[in-house]
């Protein structure tokens, strides 16, 4: 049956057709593996993961297009975009937006566009970027409604808590066509506030802290700076209040004796509330307060502890020294 092999004088043509057609196969096979293996390892263009989208308030938008023109209406909305990697997308910001650059400077630049305040911003000068996707806030609710009917893609951020702002981060990686980098960010923002919450268990107490907003209103029962707090090792003395932020008279706060104060160094734009330190130390009866008498006040920026985004892992870090400074350090 093979003898055409032990005498190739006599068939060596049937040899090299086979030994060709091999060679081939072989190559077809190889180039095949090759392009899978290479296409595997670069991965398939993602595809655009916008399609039904529901907001803070339940507000359902379908986007069937990455937006390339993006207005956002707040402060911890354009931390989100940039941080993202969505920045290059943005074309227009609030009066407010400080973060993670001077946009001051872009604007004078030409280089960006403001719509003013964050506070019921006005919807022409909105309009007249020509945006596809708007980023609103709680704040601009009025001006959220009046875009939509103009048919402008709008949603509206308003995390309540740290699951809320895991959420937003998500959604606003899915709405501007970066869900993989959205992914990445709330991997790792979870991660150094598990890290952070984890080391703070060890602690052998758990101060007593009165976190001032602003003056006479703290922060109450789900918000993310009530679970701050928490993850950082302490008791918020508000954490049972009625509201979510509520107004408290100064003799509550003597009352609840806190081990800890925090205030905010700023509060849009205006220093201290017009306030020092020690001013606020000298309020009446604050003498007699625990945290006063062991100097266990401290200034945050208002910042990173007001605007629901990524930055609140640094707040964590902050509050965890001052709650805790025999395990984190001195703040």
């Amino acid at each position: 049956m093979f003898g055409w092999i032990i005498h190739p004088e006599e068939g060596a043509e049937p040899v090299k057709k086979t030994t060709t057609y091999i060679l081939a196969i072989i190559v077809i096979v190889a180039l095949v593996v090759t392009v899978y293996a290479y296409t595997t390892y670069l991965g398939e263009p993602e595809e655009f993961k916008g399609g039904d989208l529901i907001d803070d308030y339940g507000y359902s938008l379908n986007l069937t297009s990455p937006p390339e023109r993006i207005v956002s209406l707040a402060p911890s909305n354009t931390e989100i975009l940039f941080s993202i990697g969505a920045g290059d997308k943005v074309v227009g910001v609030t009066d407010f937006c400080d973060y993670p650059y001077n946009f001051t400077a872009w604007i004078e630049a030409g280089n960006m566009s403001t719509i003013g305040s964050f506070r019921s911003p006005g919807v022409e000068p909105i309009v007249a970027l020509e945006p596809d996707l708007v980023l609103a806030s709680k704040q601009s609710l009025e001006a959220a409604e009046n875009l939509r009917n103009l048919g402008i893609n709008v949603l509206v951020l308003d995390a309540k808590n740290m699951s809320g702002v895991f959420r937003d981060i998500l959604l606003v990686g899915r709405a501007a066509d970066r869900y993989s980098e959205a992914v990445a960010v709330e991997s790792e923002f979870r991660q150094a506030i598990d890290a952070i919450s984890n080391q703070a268990m060890d602690a052998d107490s758990t101060p007593k802290v009165y976190n001032e907003v602003y003056p006479q209103m703290s922060a109450g029962p789900d918000t993310f700076i009530d679970e701050l707090i928490t993850l950082a090792g302490g008791t918020n003395i508000f954490h049972d209040a009625a509201t979510r932020y509520p107004t408290v008279s100064s003799e509550a706060v003597i009352e609840k004796n806190p081990d800890v104060m925090v205030f905010p160094d700023k509060y849009m734009g205006r220093e201290h509330f017009s306030e020092t330190m020690e001013d606020v130390t000298n309020r009446p009866g604050w003498d007699l307060i625990t945290a006063v008498q062991n100097g266990a006040i401290y200034e945050i920026d208002s910042d990173i502890i007001s605007r629901a985004g990524p930055r609140l892992a640094d707040a964590l870090g902050i509050l965890a020294k001052m709650i805790h400074p025999e395990i984190f350090g001195q703040p």
